[in-house]
């Protein structure tokens, strides 16, 4: 596979090691009371470890504050931060300034108009991620399992490098792949039998899809 794959919202061993079995180039650990995925820091410091050298462990979080962000760092020692709130290019900087690590943004995407908010994050973020906006109601920026139309993203400059993200799964992953062709996707509601709860056959199965798309991708 010649891009990459995040699973995100990990909380259990279980998962986390059917993720990395799997080929998994980033686990996602998520930050923000409102979600289903929630987990402290200390467990994520845990469940991290196994992540060592196989995998990227990603802290994701929403608008978190110097205080939050120190004490994530500290107890789960992430390789990257993904900043999945309103946060400003400005706060990127200080984010990536006070903890020497790579940053993700995320971008919440429904028509082409929505990309106009990238520009002033280039050379800022290290990567973006572009998920759906959310639904209406809905108190979560991400994990909503809903999608947009991933033939928005032909117009992106190639140089872009970014995940996509936003209702995928097995059944539908190989039509994002074919249609955006993206550096990087990244699931999570999209592996789970209920709200937070990752299913290690679905995770399997995702991982089979996007093996079949790139095989016919690369054909």
């Amino acid at each position: 596979m010649a891009f990459d794959i995040k699973i995100c919202g990990l909380k259990t061993d279980e998962a986390l090691a059917t993720a990395l079995d799997n080929g998994a180039s980033h686990v996602g650990f998520i930050f923000f009371a409102k979600s289903p995925r929630n987990v402290s820091p200390d467990d994520a410091g845990r469940l991290r470890q196994a992540a060592r050298g196989k995998a990227k462990a990603v802290a994701v979080t929403v608008d978190a504050d110097d205080t939050f962000l120190d004490e994530i760092v500290a107890a789960m020692a992430p390789d990257m931060i993904q900043l999945h709130g309103k946060e400003s290019p400005a706060r990127v900087a200080e984010v990536k300034a006070r903890y020497g690590l790579p940053v993700m943004k995320a971008f919440s995407i429904r028509e082409a108009a929505d990309f106009e908010a990238i520009a002033p994050y280039a050379g800022v973020a290290d990567r973006l991620l572009f998920d759906a906006k959310p639904p209406a109601g809905s108190e979560l920026p991400g994990g909503n399992g809903v999608s947009f139309d991933w033939r928005l993203l032909a117009g992106l400059d190639a140089s872009v490098d970014y995940m996509l993200s936003g209702g995928l799964n097995a059944v539908n992953v190989g039509d994002a792949i074919k249609l955006a062709n993206p550096p990087g996707i990244d699931i999570s509601s999209g592996v789970e039998s209920a709200p937070g709860v990752k299913d290690a056959a679905l995770i399997e199965n995702f991982f089979r899809a996007v093996r079949a798309a790139s095989d016919r991708s690369a054909a």
